[in-house]
């Protein structure tokens, strides 16, 4: 990225422009506040774009955008016009055990969490590759450090973009283009379980019951977990970073969970 994207709100020159997906509830929608805080020129996206989530702002824009579908990857692209950065947010989730999950419902979660960041990221290459700057961050999770039960379709879509994204990042830093990662914690002020609620129905057989009682109870009661404000600010410093690092674990239980891994 050129070195006219300085997050700095009284740097004379222009703001950079970051696109932002997912940004109805949660880590999204955090995000997009923080980058606006931060003087950022920013395109919020969501399926169904609502005014009054974020704040008024004349460095803001809300476009329409389905990830799982290229003519509205088309369109939103076309709309946003040059970006500086883009943060694939948007996601699904789902918890069950994997003998009972349908190959809908995982074809659901991959093509939300895996093919439509692949393809958001595919639509933005050229024009970073031709600027010879820009930085993509991608938004998985700590179950990619640490899988947990009943999380197995949930884990293997969010993993798939770690390696995904380690991989693409070798390809594209010759042209000056940034590829980083960042990995959320354990989040209970997110809309994961309302929205998942409909995929979810019927995933817990009665077999798993004893299994899954404890595992439930357990995430009811939590220690230290991540909040959207850690995602936004950590996803914040990952656009910013400049050194050949890949990975911003963010919260404290992820932050955790890294340990005593040497974070590149």
């Amino acid at each position: 990225m050129t070195n006219h994207i300085r997050a700095n709100s009284e740097s004379s020159v222009a703001a950079p422009t970051v696109l932002i997906t997912g940004c109805s509830s949660g880590y999204g929608l955090e995000t997009a506040r923080h980058f606006l805080a931060k003087g950022w020129k920013v395109i919020a996206t969501m399926r169904t774009p609502r005014e009054g989530v974020l704040p008024v702002s004349d460095r803001l824009r809300l476009l329409s955008l389905d990830v799982t579908n290229p003519e509205s990857i088309a369109a939103a692209i076309e709309a946003a016009g040059p970006i500086d950065a883009l943060i694939n947010n948007a996601g699904i989730g789902v918890v069950g055990a994997f003998e009972a999950m349908s190959a809908d419902v995982t074809r659901e979660v991959f093509e939300t969490n895996t093919f439509g960041v692949m393809a958001m990221t595919q639509a933005v290459i050229p024009q970073f590759r031709a600027r010879g700057a820009g930085v993509i961050v991608n938004v998985t999770s700590s179950v990619t450090l640490a899988p947990m039960p009943l999380a197995a379709v949930y884990t293997a879509s969010k993993t798939a973009i770690e390696g995904f994204t380690a991989s693409l990042r070798h390809e594209l830093e010759s042209f000056g283009v940034r590829v980083k990662l960042v990995e959320p914690g354990y989040c209970p002020d997110t809309a994961f379980a309302s929205n998942g609620g409909s995929r979810m129905a019927g995933l817990i057989p009665p077999a798993y019951q004893p299994f899954a009682t404890p595992i439930f109870e357990a995430f009811a009661k939590p220690g230290a977990v991540t909040h959207p404000t850690d995602v936004a600010s950590t996803a914040w410093m990952a656009a910013n970073d400049r050194t050949e690092r890949l990975r911003f674990a963010a919260g404290p239980d992820a932050v955790a969970l890294v340990g005593s891994w040497p974070v590149k």
